[in-house]
């Protein structure tokens, strides 16, 4: 075959590549081959598209192309053969070019192409067999490898080929390696074993000559030893003993069992003993103890035997053992006796020995080496099982962590679709939001078009776009839209028809904007033409198919249906099973019924032979009850089904399935007869094993067949409950369609059938199509958490998972329980889809069980096992109670239903009907099968028009009751608005032509009592009448919505035009004028007159007079922009737009007029061609041309009239001279008239002229033509009245004569069409009375068509002329309200100009008062005059020359308070001090010198204050005493510092805080800063001081002796022989650190010295407080001196607080250095400190300190701690004794004659602080 495949191949198709059968598989795997054979036979046109690659991208490109032209030939192809091909498998391409070959060459016979073969195929085929294309696209694409994949396979495969390669290698070597090795082992191994053959060699030759020296003794066996003796001694005693044993608990058996014969026969006996003999009770008793006494005999003979040979066995043993022992002591005595003969022999025995002592060594090793092993063994087995264990439960744990894991991953799972819902209320929300947002915008941007008046409509309009979700702002143009619209312009679309169908609901109901006035309220016409809507429903009813009532049961089961639903794992089985062991119900699961099915398949379950048979006569009884009502699909058994065709289940979603009962066409079924011989389920089987083989899932259409096939198999009166089914709303629909035989789009197809029509609606056709009941009486969900759900399936994999399964259970058990593990953990793995299935698909099931009929139940799952199986029993037994009561109910109503239509029946019989003429028994044949009539009779009158095919009778029922408007006016009375007479004749006008009886009054027509006319009329009348009626309904609609949108966008035009208007005339109102400029120029002038003119009058004048020259050319300038301002209005005013507005609109109300005049004109054609047809008449040809509404001409363009398809009307405007001689009756305008607006009042009036005009012409125009109609009525009445009239005269004539026939024409005019009487013919010259009443019957039947056809045409006359007076009211009321608003906004303009005017000439009368008051005062006019348009005002920001300048403050001046220093005599002092000592130490006696010197030779400079001056040489030195420093020298830094109080005294924590800022600052850490740096770390004051800034700007603002003093102590401190100038910080708060307590101070100063706090040692409780100190009395600012009873409180606090300090404190450490610099200032030269001139004294602390520091262990005068330092007796002598840093109170010498309180020592409250902690 390959051959003839490869000759058809290179030989006739010619085929790019050569192909051999070699290179079959390898040629065709890339399927480009393939593609080129197809390209051949043109049935591969994207052939281009292939590639000859072999990588997979290709072969997936070629193989998705080939699949829909292979599927289209029929080719069997699917991914698995697509698969084969690519990996070259074998044969598969071969068998697919033999197919394909085959194909093929019937293509060829048959000559079809491509596309004929496509367009052969039914469209859901071809939607099917794209969308199998998209599937096999994309699982191929799952199949194949990608090509990074085959590389990385290829290159794997070369490198597994290198390794094996190498390994081969590898092996070779270690084989040869191993070779050699073996070679060598095998010499050496032979070299040893002929060492050892000569070894052995000379040791036999040594034992040899040792065996020839000895005598030769014979070993003893092992069996005659001593221990084996007695060990077989005690074999025989114990074996003994367990045969005795034996023997007597065989005897005890034997008589305990004779013990029990003899009671079982003793009580059988006992029962029996009074029927029976005493002879035969002896004799019995004889037998049985005889055959005991003989058995007993023979057991002791046996056992005499069985004693005799054990003793005789006991007694050879004993014998053979004594021999035995005797024979070894034989040898024993015969081995001691030859052992003794000599040396060499005890030698050897000895070695003997020794070699048995080792032989047993090596037995008892060998032993111990076994127990071992065997310990081993068992510890192995022992680790085994904990391994196991330990195995075991880290499984469980690792079981629970996915568990956890799993857990999380649902979490994640529901936190994602919470997060989704959330996403999507909020997405609804924004959209929502931004849709009110729009609307406020919106609204906001019309207030500002309209002044806040917003149109109604356009609010409802907005109203309705936000309501129904469309953005209220234009989103896109539509004007010129593009053949694929955007969205954006699809959502415009939608918008408009949106409000062109909500204008037309207004229009056609006539509210909103088209409600009725008042005066047109009382004559409103019927809203429906009862007639027309008959026509309508008639004609429709005969174009459409006949209708299919819906099949409801005769006699309902008492079975119950239902399902229960739920998740997996919520309970549904176990509730099920529950169930069917209580209640007679089948449970169907679609799990196990796709399973039976698929196993009967595999069984070839097939059709019984009785089955045809039953089917028959199934299928009779099944005709002949069609017309009854049949019971439902599920009640049906199973022999009421065919065999199932594969073409009857469709695997789209988008059919029906076909009812089981229906048998498919012959020609429809084509399968094998292996096939058709299989049951249903057979087939469905093997279609679902098919698909499932496939990898596909079954659809939704094959399981319901399976499930329904499956019901049907149910008994009737047997209930049924679903498992877990329907999964999806689509099954749920499939289902509900299954089982009742209708669908809800069969239910919405009728309902549009009955209501079809929107003009016309037949009231008595509102019958709606009831709803049937649902196919389930129940359904049932076992509702359950997401978390329940994953414990439960946890809890099985447990459970699973601790079973064990023991090793002997091997088998068919294991292979089971395997199974449920495998199908456990494909539920564990599924779970999470399976629950987001349910949570996907319930929401619709959910909807669909509870909409029509709430039959759902929701039942709490998360309960245990039997309280859920209880509630469900419990739930089911209500259902069924309910199901019992609501058939009884049924049956109840039929049969009440049944008495009373029999009791009906009895009590008023029906007249019977006259007998039909044999004419309408012709008529039955003639009229169409096909048409059925939808009007009913009423009760009581007799049925007149069967549905079915039946002749219409002319005698019919009352209809239906249908719109109570039509009681109100019946037939139309009056005259029309034209002042023609009744358009309706009564019927006793033409009572001459058919005389009827006028007993009761008539019926009008149209009304609930009118009887219509239902004759039968010809087929093709509907076929042209019904699309003629929808081709009139739509373009009436169109019209009516184009229009009604152009009304609407014309809205909005005027509104922003009339917006534009006003916005720019206000801006052609606000344009710039150039008044300014004259003003500045004036005011220039003015101010620029010299000083000495202002007084004189003659100037004053000439300013008055230059004031009214500006005056008079700024009123110039306004009353020319008054006129340039009224000129622009009027050249608004005479714009053509607004004329052009109202052309526009006139010509829409009259586009409206038009469509009402053509639906009219349409509607009476209509009628009259139908009711024509129902007279058998031929349809009129109408000549005549519609009538057309003319348009106003808007432009002024001559057109000839030929080209004008509608007319067009020129427009009038009037002008004002030619109607100054008219009366104005009716004007817009109010108050005072406007000359300007006249031209607009008299344009409206010719406008509404226009409209009147043009709507008595449409209304004179629909009133004629309703005339004509009836005028033709009256001649065809006429003409056939007198052809009557002949035809009777000839009849009477014919039968003197006895004539044959009659005209034929004659006959033909009184006949209705396709009727001929045969019996008219027959007897041609006798009159008989039937044919008279036939003749009065035509006549009264015509004679009630024209009713009806006159009331019809009446009936649209009226609602006519009412749409066009309405539209014409509209229209002038539209008008109306555009001029009004137009005029409006004309008048705001005006009034607009006329204040702006006012404004700005009152403007100028400011000016004009401003400049003379300046004039009369003599002053110069500084600030800006602004006068711009119709604003004037002083402008105070500008000024046109500049101001004085202020007066300069003086500076601030200190002033001498209290004795203190000001800080320039601290300056002097300071200079005078640094002149004589440098470095700050002076003697005292010198420094009471320069003091007194500066006191008492005050040469000016005001060194001191006023209070030192009196200081006598005394007080200096006492002053100097206080100062003095080891009674030598003094610091005058000190002085200062003391002298230029008050200033804040620092608490320690300030200290330390201002220590660390000049720390930050001085980032070098060079312990000095510059100016800037110490301003920039400040002191722990400032200079702030809220100065209060006195109003008179000559007064020198306040001092702040704050701010000098911090720049004070920089220069006081500072070094100035460094450039710049630099400050030791250290050394500065060092003298700040002095306090009146001088221990204290010396605290404060090794704190500052360090740069943390250092804690007081405190020996006593006593405080110092007879020093004390004051400053409070130098300033206010000081502080306050405490009472005494604060400073006792704070001496017992002290004392308590005194063993509180922390333990762990003072550990930092110090240098010798700091301590140096604290006490004596360190070891500096001696003009550098304070303290330098004592050399002394230095080196005494010096030498001290070394001393101390080594006593403390600072061996090298390393740092050590303070709280060390402090321990040490001398430095604490020194801190008691140390007075430098004690602050001496001066103050006291200067005021020595007042007593000051003084305060306490003033220790430092930060000390006090700290105690306090």
């Amino acid at each position: 075959m390959s051959e003839i495949l490869c000759q058809w191949l290179n030989q006739e198709l010619k085929v790019s590549q050569t192909v051999s059968p070699k290179s079959f598989a390898k040629a065709f795997s890339s399927g480009y081959l393939i593609g080129e054979v197809l390209h051949k036979f043109d049935l591969q046109d994207d052939f281009p598209e292939f590639s000859e690659s072999r990588v997979s991208s290709a072969k997936l490109n070629n193989f998705s192309r080939l699949e829909p032209t292979l599927h289209l030939l029929g080719v069997q192809f699917d991914q698995n053969v697509a698969q084969s091909i690519m990996t070259e498998k074998p044969g598969a391409a071969t068998k697919l070019l033999y197919q394909l070959y085959i194909v093929l060459q019937k293509k060829k016979k048959s000559g079809m192409t491509r596309l004929e073969m496509q367009t052969m195929q039914p469209l859901t085929s071809v939607r099917l067999q794209n969308m199998k294309s998209e599937a096999f696209r994309e699982r191929l694409r799952n199949l194949i490898p990608r090509q990074t994949d085959f590389n990385l396979m290829r290159v794997t495969h070369r490198f597994q080929e290198k390794y094996k390669h190498m390994e081969e290698e590898l092996v070779c070597v270690q084989f040869e390696k191993d070779e050699r090795f073996q070679k060598v082992k095998e010499e050496q191994r032979s070299f040893n074993i002929e060492k050892q053959r000569l070894g052995r060699r000379r040791q036999n030759e040594i034992m040899a000559k040792i065996q020839a020296a000895i005598i030769q003794i014979p070993k003893p066996s092992s069996n005659r030893t001593l221990k084996a003796l007695e060990a077989q001694k005690l074999m025989k005693k114990k074996k003994e003993a367990e045969d005795v044993a034996n023997e007597i608990k065989k005897f005890e058996a034997l008589i305990r069992k004779d013990l029990q014969t003899k009671e079982s026969a003793s009580k059988t006996s006992l029962d029996t003993a009074g029927q029976m003999t005493t002879e035969l009770l002896n004799t019995y008793s004889d037998d049985d103890y005889i055959k005991k006494i003989q058995k007993r005999l023979e057991e002791d003979a046996l056992a005499r035997e069985q004693r005799e040979k054990r003793r005789r066995r006991l007694l050879m043993d004993q014998l053979i053992a004594h021999e035995a022992q005797e024979e070894a002591y034989r040898e024993e005595q015969l081995i001691n006796r030859l052992m003794r003969q000599s040396q060499q022999e005890r030698r050897i025995a000895v070695q003997l020995m020794h070699v048995r002592h080792e032989k047993e060594v090596l037995w008892q090793n060998r032993i111990f080496r076994e127990k071992q092993y065997e310990e081993r063994r068992l510890k192995n087995f022992q680790d085994a099982l904990d391994r196991e264990a330990a195995l075991a439960k880290q499984a469980k744990i690792d079981f629970e962590e996915q568990a956890l894991r799993e857990k999380a991953v649902h979490e994640q799972i529901a936190v994602e679709r919470a997060q989704a819902r959330y996403q999507k209320h909020y997405s609804l929300c924004a959209e929502i939001l931004d849709h009110m947002l729009d609307l406020s915008t919106k609204v906001a941007d019309y207030r500002m078009l309209t002044n806040n008046l917003i149109p109604y409509k356009l609010m409802q309009d907005w109203k309705e776009l936000f309501f129904n979700g469309k953005p209220i702002y234009e989103q896109a143009k539509i004007k010129s839209l593009p053949a694929n619209p955007s969205e954006k312009q699809i959502i415009e679309l939608e918008k408009r028809d949106l409000l062109d169908g909500k204008d037309y609901e207004e229009y056609k109901n006539m509210v909103g904007e088209w409600s009725l006035p008042e005066e047109m309220v009382d004559n409103l016409p019927p809203s429906n033409n009862s007639i027309l809507g008959h026509v309508l429903h008639r004609l429709v009813e005969k174009t459409l198919p006949p209708q299919v009532e819906s099949t409801v049961p005769e006699v309902p089961s008492f079975a119950i249906k239902g399902c229960l639903l739920g998740k997996t794992f919520s309970g549904k089985t176990t509730s099920l099973k529950s169930l069917q062991k209580d209640f007679p119900i089948q449970i169907l699961s679609i799990d196990t019924l796709v399973q039976e099915a698929i196993q009967a398949f595999h069984d070839k379950e097939k059709v019984s032979e009785a089955l045809p048979v039953q089917q028959e006569t199934e299928g009779k009884d099944l005709r002949g009850l069609q017309d009854s009502n049949e019971e439902s699909q599920d009640q049906q058994n199973v022999f009421s089904k065919g065999p199932v065709s594969s073409e009857a289940l469709p695997e789209t979603e988008g059919k029906t399935i076909l009812n089981t009962n229906e048998r498919p066409k012959a020609e429809e079924v084509k399968m094998s007869d292996s096939f058709s011989k299989l049951t249903v389920r057979g087939q469905l089987g093997a279609k679902s094993e098919k698909l499932l083989k496939k990898g596909m899932s079954i659809p939704d259409m094959l399981l319901v067949s399976i499930m329904v096939n499956a019901i049907n198999q149910v008994s009737v009166d047997q209930g049924w409950i679903l498992d877990g089914f329907p999964m999806t709303l689509n099954q749920a629909k499939l289902l509900e369609e299954a089982l009742t035989g209708c669908s809800k789009e069969q239910i919405e197809l009728e309902a549009k059938r009955t209501q079809i029509s929107t003009l016309a609606v037949d009231p008595t056709v509102s019958r709606e199509v009831p709803v049937p009941p649902s196919a389930l009486d129940f359904a049932m969900l076992l509702d359950i958490s997401d978390s329940s759900t994953l414990r439960r399936i946890n809890d099985i994999m447990a459970e699973a998972f601790s079973h064990e399964t023991p090793s002997e259970d091997i088998g068919q058990h294991v292979a089971a329980e395997n199974k449920d593990e495998d199908e456990n953990q494909t539920l564990k793995d599924q779970i999470q889809h399976r629950i987001i299935g349910f949570l996907d698909n319930w929401p619709l099931l959910e909807q669909w069980f509870s909409e029509p009929e709430n039959i759902l139940i929701k039942v709490n799952a998360d309960i245990d096992k039997e309280s859920l199986c209880q509630k469900v029993k419990e739930i089911l037994v209500t259902e069924m109670q309910k199901k019992k009561d609501k058939v009884n109910k049924k049956l109840e109503e039929k049969e009440t239903e049944k008495k009373e239509e029999a009791s009906l029946a009895e009590a008023s019989p029906p007249t019977p009907p006259p007998p039909p003429p044999p004419e309408l028994e012709k008529e039955k044949d003639i009229s169409p099968q096909g048409e059925a009539s939808k009007t009913h009779p009423a009760k009581g009158k007799p049925q007149s028009e069967p549905q079915h095919g039946k002749h219409e009778t002319l005698q019919e029922g009352k209809g239906k009751k249908g719109d109570t408007s039509l009681k109100r006016k019946g037939s139309p009375k009056g005259k029309t608005q034209g002042g023609k007479q009744p358009v309706k004749k009564s019927p006793a006008d033409s009572a001459d032509v058919s005389p009827a009886p006028v007993v009761p009054p008539l019926p009008k027509p149209g009304s609930e009592e009118w009887v219509y006319v239902n004759e039968p009329i010809p087929e093709e009348i509907p076929s042209f009448l019904v699309p003629y009626w929808k081709l009139i309904e739509s373009s009436y609609i169109k019209t009516i919505k184009t229009v009604l949108r152009y009304l609407r966008e014309d809205k909005h035009t005027v509104i922003a035009y009339l917006y534009e208007i006003r916005t720019s005339f206000q801006h052609f109102l606000m344009r710039p004028d150039h008044k300014q400029n004259f003003v500045a120029h004036w005011q220039a002038d003015f101010n620029s007159l010299p000083d000495d003119l202002w007084d004189d009058e003659e100037t004053k004048a000439e300013l008055h007079q230059r004031v009214n020259d500006l005056r008079d050319r700024l009123w110039d300038i306004c009353d020319a922009r008054k006129e340039e301002a009224e000129q622009e209005r009027l050249d608004i005013i005479n714009e053509s737009w607004l004329q052009d507005s109202i052309g526009i609109s006139m010509n829409h109300f009259f586009s409206l007029m038009q469509a009402e005049l053509s639906r009219f004109q349409d509607t009476k054609r209509l009628l009259q061609e139908y009711y024509r047809a129902m007279e058998s008449k031929i349809p009129i040809e109408d000549n005549k041309k519609f009538i057309r509404v003319p348009l106003v001409q808007l432009d002024g363009k001559d057109i000839p009239e030929s080209q004008l398809k509608i007319p067009l009307v020129p427009r009038i405007s009037i002008s004002p001279e030619t109607a100054m001689s008219k009366p104005k009756i009716k004007t817009i305008l109010k108050g005072k008239i406007d000359n300007s607006l006249e031209n607009v009042e008299l344009n409206f009036e010719a406008d509404e002229k226009l409209v009147m005009d043009t709507w008595q012409q449409a209304s004179l125009a629909i009133s004629s033509m309703v005339a004509a109609e009836i005028h033709q009525r009256h001649m065809e009445e006429e003409k056939e009245n007198q052809q009557a009239d002949t035809k009777e005269k000839s009849i009477q004539t014919g039968a003197n004569k006895k004539a044959k026939k009659e005209p034929k024409k004659q006959k033909a005019d009184k006949k209705t069409k396709g009727k001929s009487s045969p019996t008219t013919e027959a007897s041609p010259v006798v009159v008989t009375p039937e044919e008279i009443a036939e003749m009065e019957r035509k006549n009264e039947l015509r004679l009630k068509i024209k009713e009806e056809h006159l009331a019809a045409l009446q009936f649209e006359e009226i609602a006519t002329q009412f749409r066009l007076e309405l539209i014409k009211t509209k229209a002038l009321a539209f008008l109306e309200d555009l001029v009004t608003k137009v005029v409006d906004a004309y008048k705001l303009m005006e009034k607009w100009l006329g204040e702006r005017y006012l404004n700005e000439m009152a403007s100028v009368e400011k000016l004009t008062e401003v400049a003379r008051y300046h004039i009369e005062t003599s002053t110069r006019i500084q600030n800006e005059l602004y006068l711009n348009q119709e604003d004037f005002f002083i402008n105070g920001d500008t000024k046109v020359f500049p101001d004085s300048p202020p007066p300069i403050r003086p500076p601030p001046v200190e002033k001498e308070e209290n004795g203190t220093l000001t800080i320039e005599q601290l300056d002097g002092l300071r200079n005078q001090f640094l002149d004589i000592a440098p470095k700050g130490i002076i003697g005292n006696k010198t420094f009471t010198d320069i003091l007194l010197d500066l006191v008492t030779l005050n040469l000016g400079t005001n060194s001191f204050p006023s209070s030192w001056m009196h200081l006598t040489q005394p007080e200096l030195q006492e002053l100097t005493s206080l100062l003095i420093v080891n009674s030598e020298f003094v610091d005058w830094r000190k002085f200062l510092l003391l002298t230029s109080l008050p200033w804040p005294i620092p608490l320690e924590e300030e200290l330390l805080e201002t220590l660390q800022r000049f720390k930050t600052v001085d980032e070098e850490q060079l312990g000095m800063v510059t100016l800037e740096q110490y301003l920039q770390a400040g002191l722990w004051f400032t200079g702030d001081e809220e100065i209060k800034i006195p109003e008179n700007p000559l007064e020198p603002l306040p001092f702040n002796r704050r701010e000098y003093l911090i720049e004070f102590f920089f220069r006081l401190f500072a070094d100035y022989e460094k450039d710049p100038p630099q400050l030791d910080y250290t050394q500065m708060l060092l003298y700040f650190a002095c306090h009146p307590d001088a221990v204290e101070g010396v605290y404060r100063a090794l704190s500052v010295a360090i740069g943390t706090h250092v804690f007081r040692r405190i020996k006593t409780s006593t405080l110092i407080v007879d020093k004390t100190f004051s400053f409070t009395d130098m300033s206010p600012v000081g502080v306050s001196p405490e009472p005494e009873e604060n400073i006792r409180e704070e001496r017992e606090l002290k004392e308590e607080k005194e063993e509180e300090i922390p333990e762990n404190v003072n550990t930092e450490k110090i240098s010798i250095e700091t301590l140096l610099k604290v006490f004596q200032g360190g070891i500096e030269a001696q003009d550098c400190d304070r303290f330098a001139s004592h050399l002394k004294a230095e080196n005494i602390y010096y030498e001290n300190f070394i001393k101390i520091f080594q006593d403390l262990g600072a061996k090298n005068l390393e740092p050590i701690e303070v709280a060390v330092l402090l321990k040490h007796p001398f430095i604490q002598d020194l801190i008691s004794n140390y007075s430098d840093y004690k602050m001496p109170d001066i103050k006291i010498i200067l005021q020595r004659g007042e007593h000051v309180q003084g305060s306490d020592g003033e220790r430092s409250p930060s000390r006090l602080t700290e105690e306090k902690k």
